[in-house]
Formats: C-alpha cells, sequence, structure tokens
C-alpha cells in the first residue's frame, strides 16, 4: 500500500524558516510530479510549489523567493524549504504525488495526513 508521509511541521515566529519533508512508501513503481498545498481554516486548499521528475518547479506567487521545493528521487522523497515565514503563511500543509503503484499499474493521485505551519507574529 502506498503511503506519503510529511513531517517538519512546528510553531515558529514570523522570519523564521522550517523545512517540511515528505517520504513516499510502499510498492512504487514510478513517481511523477510532486508537491505541496496548504490549507487555512475557512479556505480552499492552494498549490504551493510542485516538482517535476526531471526538477522543474512551479510556485505560487505568495512564495516565490521565499519557498524552495527539491526531491530526492532515489528515497522518493519531496522537501519543502520554507523562509522568511509570514503568520499569513499559517495552514495545513499537504503532500501531494502522482504516483504508478508497482501493484496496481495504474497512476493516481497519493495525499499525506497533513503537518501544520503555525507561525505567530
Amino acid at each position: 500500500q502506498v503511503q506519503l508521509v510529511e513531517s517538519g511541521g512546528d510553531l515558529v515566529q514570523a522570519g523564521g524558516s522550517l523545512r517540511l519533508s515528505c517520504a513516499a512508501s510502499g510498492s512504487i513503481a514510478s513517481i511523477n510530479a510532486m508537491g505541496w498545498y496548504r490549507q487555512a481554516p475557512g479556505k480552499q486548499r492552494e498549490l504551493v510549489a510542485s516538482v517535476t521528475r526531471g526538477g522543474s518547479t512551479n510556485y505560487a506567487d505568495s512564495v516565490k523567493g521565499r519557498f524552495t521545493i527539491s526531491r530526492d528521487n532515489a528515497k522518493n522523497t519531496v522537501f519543502l524549504q520554507m523562509n522568511s515565514l509570514k503568520p499569513e503563511d499559517t495552514a495545513v500543509y499537504y503532500c501531494n504525488a502522482y504516483i504508478l503503484p508497482a501493484r496496481t499499474l495504474r497512476w493516481a493521485d497519493y495525499w499525506g495526513q497533513g503537518t501544520q505551519v503555525t507561525v505567530s507574529s
């Protein structure tokens, strides 16, 4: 069974930094795009950043220049380095990956359970 497990969420002061990690586990044949989404209370889930298997990245305008997404294909892991955090970055952050499980050989979207990031002013 394929799973995504996130870690790294925490309470941090404005201007601080955090690094989120997300590891995909299970019987995996391949992983295409990986990314991070976030959902603040009362708001819709939004894309924060994504990275293709080849390393091409995409960022929400609100995080450009502050956040950096990267991945380790050998370890099926994606990271989100968050610098210069602002109170408006407070949200539950979800990992997402488009995965080809070895058992089903059908591409599908997978989600992590979410990790809380709270930025105090």
